[in-house]
């Protein structure tokens, strides 16, 4: 076997699992012509970005455990030998230098499978509180690549390198301080019932309130029509707001969305906040209430910390709160500028080169 670095990537299911994993890839490939294989389950993202990046992938058995029902728990657990014999196959057959573990269903049996075989293991953490495969894992690892210096003690080896994000982000000019207002909502690709439900309530008075605020709201393709009608109903036929909001189903251009937004109101997983402090972006954060271990409401109560975001609970989000939240940033453009210059603090562009570098350290030679 070539004596070239070579790497298996284990984990996916959603694009906050797999985009950053296809980031360090590309690293990999263009500085150490790396050869590269993964590892993810059938029911992830990762079947269609994976090969459409030119990478192998492997499919393994495995099913969810964190957050999961009693009957699924058990019949997770009752495949999981089958999962981990499976990747300990693809690292006998493929005999990586280390395996890099990026989280979601694949990974546990891919990070038992290299602490098996004596495969050094390094794992990516984006969230302020570890999944449940990493809590476990943690003290086992070779290193681990963290967001928040929050998570480091339970690791083995921790380093905070950041999220890595797409460097159209960070390539994003500031804000004109005379830019027209604009608020950006979207809640991930398929939409957030919470916020297509309450933004479209206080749309009508918000547009009152902010003068020559626009409004650009990304729904999910499953949610648009109903959206759009409750925005529709909330500004009645006023002539005068007509053209200042707009529901889309999804955006192609995020960068560009982001560029001309002066608030952002979305959820607050590991790549969206990363992505609000590449961009140097002031944000109201509304962490999903069920997301395991309720890592959203940590990232962004990390957030709230440095000054770069505004914390509203899901179960507090009536019109109420959220209208006085979204006028009071809206009205203070000195705020703003402060809020994005603390945001920028929070970013890293170098995440993908750091946790490459991690990883290229394991190859004998080096």
């Amino acid at each position: 076997m070539s004596d070239s670095l070579r790497v298996v990537i284990a984990g996916g299911g959603s694009g906050g699992h797999v985009i950053p994993a296809l980031a360090v890839a590309r690293v990999l490939r263009e500085q150490s012509n790396a050869s590269l294989r993964f590892i993810g389950t059938a029911r992830g993202m990762e079947t269609r970005l994976v090969p459409a990046a030119g990478y192998p992938l492997d499919l393994v058995q495995v099913g969810q455990l964190n957050q999961a029902g009693l009957r699924r728990q058990i019949a997770t657990l009752a495949r999981l030998p089958i999962g981990i014999l499976q990747c300990v196959g693809i690292l006998r057959q493929f005999r990586p230098h280390a395996v890099f573990s990026v989280g979601g269903y694949a990974s546990g049996p891919a990070m038992a499978a290299a602490i098996l075989t004596r495969t050094p293991l390094i794992t990516y953490e984006p969230n302020a509180i570890p999944g449940l495969a990493n809590r476990w894992a943690g003290r086992r690892v070779t290193a681990a690549a963290i967001n928040f210096a929050e998570s480091a003690h339970y690791f083995r080896n921790p380093q905070v390198t950041g999220v890595p994000v797409r460097p159209e982000f960070f390539a994003l000019p500031e804000l004109s301080p005379d830019a027209p207002p604009n608020l950006l909502i979207f809640g991930g690709s398929q939409g957030s019932r919470a916020l297509n439900r309450s933004m479209p309530q206080i749309a009508g008075a918000l547009l009152d309130a902010i003068p020559g605020l626009t409004i650009l709201h990304q729904a999910g393709a499953g949610n648009f029509e109903e959206t759009q009608r409750a925005y529709a109903e909330s500004v009645g036929g006023d002539a005068a707001l007509a053209g200042r909001w707009q529901v889309a189903p999804f955006l192609d251009d995020m960068p560009a969305a982001f560029a001309a937004a002066s608030v952002i109101l979305c959820r607050s997983g590991a790549t969206t906040v990363a992505e609000l402090a590449a961009a140097g972006k002031p944000s109201v954060l509304i962490p999903f209430p069920r997301a395991a271990d309720d890592h959203q409401t940590k990232n962004a109560e990390a957030f709230v910390r440095a000054g770069a975001a505004i914390l509203l609970r899901e179960a507090e989000l009536n019109a109420e709160n959220l209208l006085h939240a979204l006028t009071g940033l809206l009205g203070d453009r000195s705020r703003l500028q402060e809020m994005a210059r603390r945001a920028r603090t929070m970013a890293h562009p170098l995440a993908a080169e750091t946790i490459a570098a991690m990883i290229q350290k394991e190859q004998p030679g080096r």
